[in-house]
């Protein structure tokens, strides 16, 4: 028997002052049009929230802080045209950034059936035609030549991160990391072959403490 989705109040114009107001703070310009489907998008994993716990926010304000203005203060880095999010979970970043960067294509992995029912749901729903979902673990993709970026947030520690997605980073492909605390034993931990490039200190508006996001690729000086 098909569960019911509960129904989930979601004050739209408190999130779209909030989104406003933090992508001014971020220094980004985001069309109107583009600001609308990311507010469709809060409300779409508001409601399969209520029934299928994709995410531990449970308030729509409070993703759009914690999900939305998170994600979007990488954008800036986001150069390139093929870019590949690894444990993407509900398309965190991958499906915020894709919304936002029409010309460039995002592979979005994840392994959890119900996350990726979710995302296919929401990439028919916002119209996304630059997002290919693949719905599995990502040691199981196969060896794909050509991304700019590979990035994750929240996915494993960088060792684990190169170890399991090390085929989809190529000799100039960047390894973007979203991270909440200091990078230094990470980086001292790095598999051969692999340095760190820069570690960018983010402040999100209503986010308390900074966020970093750490770039990594491969040593090419030898």
């Amino acid at each position: 028997m098909r569960q019911r989705r509960r129904a989930v109040i979601v004050d739209r114009a408190a999130c779209a002052e909030r989104l406003a107001t933090g992508i001014t703070a971020l220094g980004l310009w985001i069309a109107e049009g583009e600001q609308a489907r990311l507010l469709d998008y809060v409300e779409a994993l508001a409601a399969w929230n209520a029934t299928h716990n994709l995410t531990a926010v449970r308030v729509p304000e409070a993703m759009v802080v914690r999900h939305l203005l998170d994600c979007l203060a990488i954008q800036p880095f986001i150069d390139g045209r093929r870019v590949a999010d690894i444990g993407t979970g509900p398309g965190l970043p991958g499906l915020v950034l894709a919304t936002v960067c029409a010309d460039k294509s995002f592979m979005l992995v994840e392994s959890n059936h119900k996350k990726v029912a979710f995302l296919r749901h929401a990439r028919r729903t916002l119209g996304l035609e630059n997002v290919d979902i693949r719905a599995a673990r990502v040691e199981d993709v196969a060896t794909e030549a050509g991304f700019d970026w590979v990035i994750t947030r929240a996915f494993a520690s960088a060792a684990q991160t190169v170890h399991h997605a090390g085929q989809l980073i190529g000799a100039d492909t960047r390894l973007g990391l979203m991270k909440a605390r200091d990078f230094a034993a990470e980086a001292a931990d790095l598999p051969p072959g692999f340095v760190q490039q820069a570690d960018h200190r983010l402040q999100v508006p209503g986010l308390d403490g900074a966020r970093r996001f750490v770039v990594i690729g491969r040593d090419t000086s030898g």
